[in-house]
């Protein structure tokens, strides 16, 4: 892309409720710069982008879109034959994807890139708000609402940007970071790289993005890990004492973490972290190893953490309380379903966990069936929804049956979100175990996030 910020007075958005999409529209509208924008839903995020002056319409119409304009800027999710897309392209408009304007902005900042198949969003907040609680200040473009400030942007004035690297349609590679994080490789988006070789290969070519000088930060044992060529590289872990960086004497403390840090020659202790999950812990191991390359404090580090209130839909706690612990997450992979059920389970031993999951994309349900029915036989009980397609048709025989009839854990069904909050009201919310208590998870990247306060409604009185 040519332009440059300073030629940039009018930006439009197509798909602008995404949640990397948003951030971007919050960084020009914290700019001066004019801002609008389309979405094909009205949503918690875009109702609140509409109360900070953004225009949204929902409806793809040429006649509602603004005809001056500086700058297009559209999600790869956004189908190809998007009306508004096509008469920008068509006329001649600057239209650029998000990943190519993270490039612009980010091309003058010392930027801190935090990738990989999970765990990314999570540890992308923690940095920066690490970095903002400690007083060293970011900007950040996070790929979830940060609770701590109700938001995925900040601006600030020091000239440092953290920044979720998204993996997806190889965006991340548009990317220079000074420091960058891998934290998995895992296969998903298959539909975009084809073969689990070809994606681990761009987790590659993105860590050769760091620039002379700059330090990796890899999850310890990636299965190619050692083909990430950076001069300054460690590697962090939850507990292997093999890593650079990782977790020693966790104790579990009425649903928090306690533990210790060891980072390189030296201990932080009794780091305290208020957020349930297992792999949280690691989470916060990788966020306290870039605090601890920029030099901040240890006591600032470790009050920062405790101040820390997590993301939105990462293992976030709805209800919680001795009769009911109720979960929202955004897990939709196999590989996150099972930290996230291991880690409820974990937490609360003799809760009886059920599991309701709406599956993301019929090509990740194809792909990745096994592994989904595996992870969800973890539960108790699971609930699955209908696939939600997002960008995607539907492709014969995918469907959530196909994970289910591959479970070993047959206390499994399928059902429509009106079965489900029918089934909510008159049997669950009148069998749960009164002794010992019940676990209640609902997962999924879809639009199940929806469904979150309709069931709080239905089990505030448990």
């Amino acid at each position: 892309m040519n332009k440059s910020l300073a030629d940039i007075k009018v930006v439009y958005f197509i798909g602008i409720g995404g949640i990397g999409m948003s951030a971007i529209a919050r960084f020009f509208k914290s700019r001066g710069m004019e801002v609008s924008g389309y979405d094909k839903t009205v949503t918690a995020l875009t109702r609140e982008l509409e109360n900070e002056g953004i225009d949204i319409h929902y409806e793809e119409n040429i006649d509602l879109i603004p005809k001056k304009v500086d700058l297009v800027v559209y999600t790869p999710a956004i189908p190809a034959e998007h009306i508004e897309l096509n008469y920008y392209r068509t006329i001649g408009y600057t239209v650029v994807k998000r990943s190519d304007v993270l490039e612009m902005i980010t091309k003058s900042s010392f930027n801190i890139c935090i990738a990989g198949t999970h765990g990314k969003t999570t540890i992308t907040t923690m940095i920066a708000h690490l970095l903002r609680d400690s007083g060293f200040g970011c900007n950040a473009f996070l790929g979830g609402i940060a609770v701590n400030y109700g938001t995925n942007f900040w601006r600030s004035e020091k000239n440092v940007s953290v920044v979720e690297a998204d993996e997806y349609d190889r965006s991340f590679l548009k990317l220079n970071p000074d420091v960058a994080i891998i934290t998995a490789m895992d296969a998903d988006h298959l539909d975009i790289y084809g073969t689990a070789e070809a994606m681990e290969q761009a987790f590659i070519d993105f860590s050769r993005k760091v620039k002379p000088g700059g330090l990796l930060i890899s999850q310890f044992g990636l299965k190619r890990g050692r083909e990430l060529k950076v001069e300054k590289h460690i590697t962090y872990s939850l507990q292997n004492e093999s890593a650079d960086v990782y977790a020693a004497n966790i104790r579990m403390v009425s649903g928090s973490y306690e533990f210790d840090v060891q980072v390189k020659d030296k201990l932080i202790e009794n780091v305290k972290l208020n957020m349930g999950g297992m792999h949280n812990v690691e989470n916060a191991v990788a966020a306290i190893a870039v605090a601890g390359s920029l030099e901040i404090d240890d006591e600032k580090i470790k009050q920062a953490v405790e101040n820390f209130r997590g993301v939105m839909r990462r293992f976030e706690y709805i209800v919680k309380n001795n009769r009911l612990v109720f979960i929202d997450d955004y897990a939709h992979h196999p590989q996150e379903l099972k930290a996230l059920i291991n880690g409820a389970k974990t937490l609360f031993r003799q809760k009886k966990c059920t599991v309701i999951f709406q599956p993301h994309l019929y090509t990740r349900t194809r792909d990745l069936a096994i592994g989904f029915a595996e992870a969800l036989s973890l539960a108790d009980e699971i609930i699955l929804l209908p696939i939600y397609p997002a960008r995607e048709l539907p492709i014969a025989e995918v469907s959530s049956e196909m994970i289910a009839d591959k479970m070993e854990n047959r206390n499994v069904c399928v059902m429509t979100k009106e079965d489900l909050m029918s089934w909510l009201e008159k049997k669950y919310a009148g069998q749960v175990n009164r002794e010992f208590g019940e676990i209640l998870i609902t997962a999924g990247a879809g639009d199940i996030d929806m469904l979150v306060e309709p069931i709080k409604d239905i089990l505030r009185n448990l």
